[in-house]
């Protein structure tokens, strides 16, 4: 009988742990563990920089399993190598409370850098970390001192590699030349549905070539010398990201099922976990059992704690040599913002109610952007290829380029998906504040990035503009009637439509300075909207999502309009007439109902009364989401059709949102 080395000792205690916490849970994919084992050793026992002690560490290495399916490698890896994740919690894996779902959770498991799963976008968030790595560096490493200073590896599948957001995120990596990212391609040809010669037979080195990457093929991912000598190939140049691809067989060692879609996405039955076990020469047939020689042999605590104080060795001296950098530098490492930045936002706010002005609430955005940008170092600003339309450039932007990283703007090309997950990457690195801009229609394309975001509670930013018919002649491919709903509908998304300047400034100092653990969207228009007037408390309210802005008389209304964006100047006006009538009418301005609806039960009452069942909502969009504050006895007025190719006035005259249109039918409504 062969004796099993250290290393695969090791690697087999993934593989062990993988397969026995899979059969407990009955759920689970112990392919990748099991394949990738081999490669996962030499990476975590030769060459990541982690402290078990201290996961967040500023300088660590960052490491993201793309494929997420195979979560027991990485649960496997944080508990033999020390973190706090309990031998109890690999046995409790996929249970109700435990440390170890189904798919890596940022923010649950300690040592999750990101949460993946829906394939493709882990491989964008590491892109996304290479980037910030490279940003910071170029900003604050010097020639003698570089406190900036480390790898993002990978590991990916053929699954993340047919997801078309990888394609996006690694096209723009290798423009950039991200020489400091390092993925391992597990190319063992098999997916759930079984060989992957029936839909995936690209050329993935050429691809990937043909990207700027540095591509190493052919690399036997069960060689350890094989695996090491890729890395530090990878390692030996910093100009391009580099791939490795490692031809593996899933679910390496169990017997009977090894190299079969039957390893994938299902657990191995007890049988063939005893016969794995022996044919690995495993020393116990006890199911979690490791021996004590493979604990010791992974543990990096001490040699993690090292490396930590070695590098808060050299982050003192930085400091002591170059301390205006150095204080900087450590408030971005605690994600501070400057001091001072919510007073230079009121003042702002409060100088443009006193000076009004007829704006789209796109080029407003730009100018809250050009008062609270050039104060804050850590926001990173981009767009999808649109950044004239979006208006998401701002004074002081600088560009950032594949000769020239120093700058603070990226453009992410026609890649709104792959913007969204770089964004996710970016902010999960630290350091940065990323917000990023597209047409609203195209939020589509970025929808799950978004929603990974608010799932993850990251301060990202987005900037859509071209709100619903608005857009005019684009017609209705460019008009997005159901896209602001949509996403209302994600939880731990704050979508603010502003109605207009004093609003949207408003909307950006909650996205910057309120809004730090979840993402926000603001939707903006194309065209303009006149401002209202307002007092004091009103715009103070303005914060709280939604606030009387016209109000009855008496205090009493007996009809109350909710509107938002460009419908509330439509509401004031309409408002008006009914007024003049002698109607008692209230207009509320809702520029975030996700915002209003944390407001306390309280203020809500006092700004839509439960008792006046009237109701009037106005918003060019889908209607679905606005019978909760219409109630079964009010009125809404939206599109629940795509729309039509014209200029913008010409289709608020055919949707009915003009004044007298609205009047006409208010009127009806009340007569009743």
């Amino acid at each position: 009988m062969t004796t099993p080395t250290l290393r695969q000792l090791c690697a087999n205690a993934i593989r062990v742990l993988s397969m026995d916490a899979i059969q407990k849970a009955n759920s689970g994919h112990p392919g990748a563990p099991m394949g990738m084992a081999d490669i996962a050793e030499v990476l975590w026992r030769r060459n990541l920089k982690h402290n078990p002690q201290n996961p967040k560490w500023p300088n660590r290495d960052r490491f993201v399993l793309s494929n997420g399916h195979g979560s027991m490698l990485i649960y496997s890896l944080l508990h033999l190598t020390g973190y706090d994740l309990s031998l109890a919690e690999i046995k409790n894996f996929r249970q109700l409370g435990s440390l170890t779902p189904g798919h890596p959770e940022y923010g649950h498991t300690p040592g999750v850098e990101t949460t993946t799963g829906p394939l493709g976008q882990g491989i964008a968030n590491a892109v996304g970390m290479a980037l910030a790595e490279k940003l910071l560096a170029a900003e604050f490493n010097q020639e003698d001192l570089k406190p900036v200073d480390h790898y993002t590896y990978a590991f990916l599948g053929d699954g993340c590699l047919m997801e078309g957001v990888s394609h996006e995120a690694c096209s723009l990596a290798g423009t950039l030349g991200l020489g400091k990212l390092i993925a391992f391609y597990d190319s063992n040809k098999i997916s759930i549905d079984g060989d992957t010669d029936g839909w995936f037979t690209d050329n993935t080195a050429e691809r990937f070539r043909a990207y700027g990457w540095n591509v190493i093929e052919d690399v036997d991912g069960h060689n350890s010398e094989q695996i090491q000598a890729a890395i530090d190939a990878a390692k030996g140049q910093q100009e391009k990201p580099t791939l490795i691809i490692c031809k593996t067989v899933i679910g390496k060692g169990a017997p009977n099922k090894e190299g079969t879609h039957h390893v994938h996405g299902a657990p191995l039955g007890a049988e063939e976990i005893k016969a794995t076990k022996e044919a690995l020469h495993w020393p116990s047939l006890e199911p979690f059992y490791v021996p004590e020689e493979a604990y010791n042999a992974w543990n990096a605590r001490t040699t993690g704690q090292k490396v930590e104080e070695e590098w808060q060795a050299l982050f003192a001296n930085y400091k002591a040599r170059y301390p205006e950098l150095g204080a900087k530098l450590e408030a971005r490492f605690n994600g501070e913002l400057e001091a001072g930045l919510a007073e230079l936002a009121d003042q702002y706010i409060a100088q443009l109610q006193a000076e009004p002005k007829s704006l789209a609430t796109r080029a407003s955005s730009q100018n809250a952007l050009n008062a609270y940008a050039p104060h804050i170092s850590s926001i990173l600003g981009g767009s999808a290829d649109l950044a004239p339309s979006n208006l998401t450039i701002f004074k002081g932007c600088k560009s950032i380029t594949p000769a020239d990283v120093s700058g603070n703007y990226v453009h992410y090309g026609v890649r709104e998906f792959g913007m969204g997950a770089i964004m996710n990457g970016l902010a999960l690195h630290g350091n940065h504040l990323p917000y990023g801009g597209t047409f609203l229609m195209f939020s589509s394309y970025a929808l799950n990035a978004i929603r990974m975001a608010a799932l993850m509670k990251l301060q990202t930013v987005y900037v859509f503009t071209h709100d619903s018919i608005g857009v005019g002649e684009d017609g209705p491919t460019h008009q997005p009637i159901e896209n602001t709903e949509q996403l209302r509908l994600i939880p731990n998304l704050s979508v603010w439509r502003p109605a207009d300047q004093v609003e949207t400034a408003v909307a950006w100092k909650e996205a910057l300075l309120t809004n730090r653990s979840k993402p926000t969207a603001l939707i903006l228009t194309r065209q303009n909207l006149e401002q209202q007037e307002r007092n004091a408390e009103q715009v103070a309210n303005i914060a709280k999502g939604g606030y009387v802005l016209v109000d009855a008389p008496n205090g009493k209304p007996e009809v109350v309009f909710v509107a938002t964006g460009s419908e509330v100047d439509l509401a004031v006006k309409v408002a008006a007439k009914l007024t003049a009538e002698g109607k008692a009418v209230r207009v509320v301005s809702l520029p975030s109902v996700d915002t209003f609806e944390a407001q306390d039960a309280a203020y809500r009452e006092a700004v839509i009364p439960s008792d006046v069942r009237k109701r009037v909502v106005l918003e060019v969009g889908s209607t679905a989401g606005w019978y909760k504050y219409a109630g079964l006895d009010g009125l809404v007025l939206g599109i629940d059709r795509y729309g039509d190719s014209a200029p913008a006035g010409q289709l608020f005259d055919l949707f009915g949102f003009t004044v007298d249109k609205v009047y006409a039918k208010v009127a009806e409504y009340l007569a009743k």
